[in-house]
């Protein structure tokens, strides 16, 4: 895209702090600026308002990365990444899971039963139901499985399983705004509802789906909250889980095979009020990488654990640096975070920033063991300002998978949209 007159008055906005509000923000934003407090150079990738990006750690890209899956009122569409074009995938009320790792198939849900759509072709098919009072949230990598859970019994609607939804998986969703089925914005009473359903412990079972003949088969019973499903990208047999609640009340991430062995907890807590979780996969499947704070809201880490070494590795960012969600490039070379207003745990009074990350590990001239954990810092750069963004709408970034761009949403313009920010700096 070239720079043209609308980018020149969005960045001359931007620098005066002037950008609309309100009724003037329901007006179309630009479709590119440079951001004046960083030189980046940020495109509108979406059209349509309350379009979104999906969730951070749901895969929105298709197999050979040259497309991405996104999600608007009335359905699902897809973005040619190198043309800016689009077309609509499926229209409806539909909730979508996430785009394969090995085909072009989106997978969604639409009333209680699960399809896939050709993004090529849009040849449709239909897989199976999910159980009653149940959910599902991730494909498997070779695509011939689904997880989710369900609830052993009839519970109050407020605690039954509900989809991850892009904005986070809840424990009751909330309404979505202007009919779409996606939940983009956190509830208000987020925390007091996640403290009601951690408490009620209520019997729930974790399941496979088989796409080629949908058998249900459940895993694991539990009465743990068990939420944000995520297979391994590589790793066709492992599940990523966790026990959903409080922070400092749940002991988070787990894996499991997907023939219900091996239980397996990720991170054990040393320290009173330490919280650990949005925790995500490397593209290769053989990291786990996590926001660890010791303690809650006073130190910041991006913290790994290697499933296949059992290596841990640490990395320091600052109280500003902190970010809701964190995501990495597809070689593991860097990182992005998408920020946070002050009334985010971290407290950040200058959080509200697109990050990008520069993993710089830390020369170890000490003793050495090898269950010692490594250490590093992430050196950060400013992509985007973000002040005039509502963090009720969680950014959740990612990196398109030629490494060139940082994915997000945004409604710093009203409405939701999709932008991308450049990873290099604009040229002058």
């Amino acid at each position: 895209m070239t720079f043209d007159s609308r980018a020149l008055f969005a960045a001359i906005l931007l620098a005066t702090n002037l950008l609309p509000t309100n009724a003037a923000a329901q007006q179309t934003p630009p479709k590119e600026w440079i951001d004046p407090d960083t030189g980046h150079r940020v495109v509108r990738l979406t059209d349509e308002p309350n379009s979104a990006s999906l969730y951070f750690n749901q895969n929105g890209y298709t197999a050979d990365g040259k497309k991405m899956v996104y999600t608007v009122p009335n359905g699902i569409r897809v973005l040619d990444l190198a043309t800016r074009e689009t077309k609509a995938i499926v229209e409806g009320r539909v909730r979508i899971i996430v785009t394969g790792h090995k085909t072009p198939n989106v997978y969604y849900t639409k009333g209680n039963t699960v399809y896939s759509t050709n993004v090529d072709t849009l040849a449709t098919r239909t897989i199976g139901d999910i159980p009653a009072r149940g959910s599902v949230a991730s494909v498997n990598a070779d695509e011939t499985l689904i997880a989710g859970t369900y609830t052993e019994a009839d519970s109050p609607a407020e605690y039954r399983a509900t989809p991850q939804s892009p904005a986070g998986p809840a424990g009751a969703a909330p309404q979505a705004a202007n009919g779409q089925p996606q939940t983009l914005d956190q509830p208000l009473n987020k925390g007091q509802m996640m403290e009601r359903r951690l408490a009620a412990r209520i019997p729930l079972v974790l399941f496979t789906l088989n796409v080629q003949t949908g058998e249900v088969k459940p895993i694991l019973h539990s009465t743990d909250w068990i939420n944000h499903l995520e297979f391994s990208p590589t790793d066709p047999a492992l599940l990523m889980v966790c026990h959903e609640g409080p922070w400092h009340k749940v002991e988070r991430i787990w894996t499991i095979k997907s023939d219900g062995s091996e239980l397996t907890k990720i991170h054990n807590r040393t320290m009173e009020m330490e919280i650990f979780g949005h925790e995500f996969w490397n593209h290769d499947g053989s990291i786990i990488w996590y926001d660890l704070q010791t303690p809650r809201a006073e130190d910041f880490w991006l913290a790994g654990y290697n499933v296949k070494t059992k290596e841990r590795i640490w990395q320091h960012l600052q109280r500003n640096e902190w970010s809701i969600h964190f995501n990495v490039s597809r070689d593991g070379s860097l990182f992005c975070g998408d920020g946070g207003d002050p009334g985010q745990v971290a407290k950040a009074p200058d959080g509200e920033w697109i990050y990008l990350f520069r993993p710089q590990p830390r020369k170890n001239e000490g003793l050495t063991d090898p269950s010692f954990i490594r250490t590093g810092v992430l050196k950060a750069e400013k992509l985007v300002n973000m002040s005039k963004h509502n963090y009720r709408l969680e950014p959740n970034v990612s990196f398109s998978p030629d490494q060139k761009w940082v994915i997000f949403r945004s409604n710093m313009f009203g409405p939701t949209y999709t932008f991308a920010v450049e990873v290099e700096k604009a040229k002058p």
